[in-house]
């Protein structure tokens, strides 16, 4: 059991927790609507609208504080904001509807707070003088006292758990500590009022300020500038900065005060690092960061996708993405920002994290999926990563890994035009596609005889299909070119082409149980697999889940060794610490020292070498604990069999404008319809004689392959 006043009262609400101010929604508007009061006479409604402008300040400086792009340079502490200092700061808000709680309180028993002014100009000197004399002194003894020993263990320790100050910080404190500074805050408020001088711009004001210092003060990003103090040498004693409040929390023991660094030096409790320390972190503020030694060059997916990155909702940057009904309100606004991108922006720092000591980021290519399929856009996307890839040498990046479309092979050719273009590059450019294969053949059951492949033609496909071959699995391969199945059955050895089969419809796949999907299929064409069939898939946007009687793999994936630190956010639809299997891919190529591009074709005959040292570094399969080998030492094969029911959210999220969008665009032969309607007409509906007869079969037509990714 805790210490007393450490638990929250409503912690057991969890995210419910909002219901609280349901008394105070409906008691606005029913005075609104039926007591004939004007909205701005309702003091519930004042105590709502402050609540959200008070979280909204706080967001705000949290979004800015985590906008690598232009904040990297300045940031304080250099570490990764984790996990688990998300998941501890997650209900940072409690102290905002403690305090609107006991606002509205403090209203109904004091009638008078119901029928303040809108401005008293008195009251803004009153509040001031409170707020110097009485609340900065209190606050000041009493956070002192929260770090004596038996004070600190049961209470203050938690907020210092944090080891990275965010804006979100500030609210990460027991029950105690934010009651005392609920009173702490209300002193300069209230005693205003009393003395007859309170207003609602006051109010309004008081909270503003004193939330915007206070997120300055966590944000561990140094804005103000140095020369601001040597012009005025009085202020270090009037304003604290970023870095004064961070020295508190790396060094503990000093910089106690709450904004006026006054006080620490009269407790003689002011660190003697401070102002030096801040100098020198202004200076730094032109001069380039940390140099990354890898990089995961990315893209926007869609319209829904874009706020699931740190500097726009860091809690839903930190889960794996799914639609949210929240995200609907944003989409206005996120066409504007697409636009903006599309005419303005350039490859930009998302997030980074660090793996034995050295520094991984992951870049942003500002174009959306849908923009990859528009002619007249390619050029202009080439020329985009082709500037970060030059960038990344300039800086001394050792290796830099191209993602989803960014390595779409009609765009440029897995990679092979940057090489050819910049032959003298010292960044070595990697697809991840050869790791890619490696973590879709890994999954394929060691005793499967047969294996059903769509996009079979395709980079990916390809390989799969010769690893396959040589160790003698059937391969029915699903392409109506001819010509091209020819081309890849050459390439395997004379005594192993004969379990490469060409077959053009699906239904040839009736009783063969693994798919391999590298091409996008819809509900109806998954029909003609088998009952207990698995559909392993590369293919983007993964296929419905629409069979109950089989069982779906996720996209290729791989988990980041254990040691990994500073990974706060998730990587699309991936499980907190796993990523796609072409950024395990360019992590393996680093930390092996390998020297050569990885571009264009995959080397079948590396997909076991990369595998081995994808192991051997610490990165895992995301679904197996144990592995077996097919053969005496080749490639580690096990099915994936569990944790099908875990993508229930997978339907809402491809129902979002922008997965429809993105779709459409995989899509372009009718497919996005297809499967929208399969959905409703077409559910439960069996093969018809059209279908059995191929006549809407279309093998290469639906869908991009994810080795172009």
């Amino acid at each position: 059991m805790g210490a007393p006043l450490s638990a929250w009262p409503w912690e057991y609400l969890g995210s419910y927790k909002y219901v609280l101010f349901g008394p105070l929604i409906w008691k606005a508007l029913y005075s609104i609507m039926y007591e004939d009061v004007l909205p701005m006479q309702s003091w519930c409604l004042h105590v709502l609208i402050i609540c959200a402008l008070r979280g909204l300040i706080y967001q705000l400086w949290n979004s800015y504080s985590n906008m690598l792009f232009l904040i990297r340079n300045r940031r304080i502490i250099k570490q990764g904001v984790d996990f688990k200092q998300i998941d501890a700061e997650w209900h940072w808000d409690n102290f905002i509807i403690l305090q609107g709680l006991i606002a509205s309180m403090a209203c109904y028993l004091v009638p008078y707070l119901q029928d303040l002014p809108v401005w008293n100009p008195k009251g803004l000197i009153t509040c001031m003088v409170l707020h110097v004399g009485v609340s900065e002194p209190l606050y000041y003894w009493v956070h002192r006292r929260f770090h004596a020993n038996d004070f600190y263990q049961n209470y203050h320790s938690l907020h210092h758990s944090s080891s990275v100050p965010q804006p979100f910080t500030a609210g990460n404190a027991t029950f105690l500590e934010d009651l005392i500074l609920t009173v702490i805050i209300g002193i300069p408020i209230l005693g205003s009022t009393l003395m007859g001088f309170g207003s609602i711009g006051i109010i309004y004001g008081y909270f503003s300020v004193f939330d915007f210092l206070r997120g300055l003060g966590y944000s561990n990003v140094e804005v103000i500038s140095h020369k601001l103090f040597e012009k005025i040498p009085f202020l270090k004693y009037l304003l604290y900065t970023p870095t004064y409040h961070t020295l508190h929390h790396t060094e503990k023991g000093s910089n106690f005060c709450l904004f006026m660094p006054l006080f620490d030096a009269l407790g003689n409790t002011q660190n003697q690092k401070s102002w030096e320390l801040h100098k020198e972190m202004s200076l730094k503020a032109g001069i380039n960061g940390n140099v990354p030694d890898f990089v995961f060059l990315a893209h926007v997916v869609d319209l829904t996708s874009h706020m699931h990155v740190p500097f726009v909702f860091r809690s839903f940057a930190s889960i794996p993405f799914s639609f949210r009904l929240f995200q609907v309100l944003f989409y206005p606004p996120g066409i504007l920002v697409c636009l903006a991108m599309w005419a303005w922006a350039k490859t930009f720092l998302i997030t980074f994290y660090n793996l034995r000591g050295r520094l991984h980021q992951t870049w942003a290519v500002p174009r959306y999926g849908f923009q990859y399929f528009l002619p007249f856009a390619l050029d202009g996307i080439n020329n985009q990563i082709e500037q970060a890839i030059i960038r990344a040498d300039k800086l001394g990046v050792k290796v830099i890994s191209l993602a989803a479309l960014n390595k779409n092979e009609a765009l440029n050719g897995g990679g092979t035009l940057f090489v050819n273009k910049h032959p003298d590059l010292r960044v070595r450019i990697v697809h991840g596609n050869t790791l890619t294969a490696a973590v879709i053949l890994n999954e394929i059951p060691k005793n499967c005889q047969e294996v059903f492949l769509t996009g079979a033609t395709s980079k990916l496909g390809r390989a799969i299909a010769l690893y396959l071959c040589r160790r003698k699995v059937r391969v029915l391969m699903l392409t109506l070119s001819t010509e091209r199945f020819q081309k890849v059955q050459k390439e395997a050895p004379a005594e192993f082409q004969s379990y490469l089969v060409q077959v053009t419809k699906y239904q040839a796949a009736r009783n063969c149980k693994t798919w391999i999907v590298g091409k996008w299929i819809t509900p109806r064409e998954q029909r003609w697999a088998p009952s207990g069939a698995h559909f392993h898939q590369f293919v983007v946007p993964p296929i419905f889940h629409f069979r109950r009687d089989c069982t779906y793999g996720d996209l290729a994936a791989m988990r980041l060794p254990d040691d990994v630190e500073g990974l706060g956010s998730c990587e699309y639809t991936m499980d907190r610490g796993v990523v796609h299997a072409c950024h395990a891919g360019g992590v393996v190529h680093f930390l092996e020292g390998w020297t050569h591009h990885e571009v264009g074709a995959i080397d079948v005959d590396r997909i076991d070498l990369v595998w081995d040292a994808a192991l051997n570094h610490g990165l895992k399969p995301v679904s197996s604990s144990k592995v077996h080998s097919l053969t005496g030492g080749g490639l580690l094969f096990e099915p994936r069999l569990a944790g099908y029911g875990g993508r229930r959210k997978e339907f809402r999220r491809r129902m979002a404008f922008g997965s429809r969008t993105f779709r459409r665009a995989f899509l372009p032969h009718g497919g996005a319809r297809e499967a929208a309607t399969g959905l409703g007409l077409q559910l439960g509906r069996r093969p018809t004689e059209r279908d059995r007869s191929g006549g809407e079969q279309r093998p290469d037509g639906g869908g991009l392959a994810t080795e172009n990714f």
